[in-house]
């Protein structure tokens, strides 16, 4: 069974860390490209949330017994086709966990374009697995 009180906290922290994303993504490129410490606070922001999405994936998986996940395509995966989230919704944590890893393991190289066009794509899916995880930690 699910770890209600563990996935509830990092439900929270995953708001949060979206919230604050939201906030640091200025209206205009060029004011984000002229600002090495704003880069900095989205990244970082974006880098918390998504590694919490991870961790709760991992976690629902294993405690509800479908599995450890060798990936975390895997755990997401596994999540929709037990119904927690949709095709549609996996898919698009998978491009998140890649925006993930870029920022964690390649940041000096993360192009500051394709970062800027995929921060809203990848906070709306955060923020809807974040309402998935929810609900099912509701039914529980």
């Amino acid at each position: 069974m699910t770890n209600t009180q563990l996935v509830a906290r990092k439900l929270s922290t995953l708001a949060e860390y979206c919230a604050r994303a939201r906030r640091r993504r200025p209206d205009d490129f060029q004011v984000l490209a002229g600002n090495a410490e704003l880069q900095d606070a989205l990244g970082m922001a974006l880098l918390v949330a998504i590694q919490e999405a991870i961790d709760m994936a991992f976690h629902v998986c294993t405690d509800e017994r479908w599995g450890a996940p060798s990936s975390y395509a895997e755990s997401f995966d596994l999540l929709a086709r037990h119904g927690v989230i949709t095709d549609d919704l996996a898919g698009a944590m998978v491009r998140a966990t890649g925006l993930r890893n870029r920022l964690a393991h390649g940041y000096a190289s993360v192009d500051l374009s394709r970062l800027w066009t995929e921060v809203p794509e990848g906070l709306d899916a955060l923020e809807a697995f974040g309402q998935s995880v929810a609900a099912l930690v509701a039914s529980r």
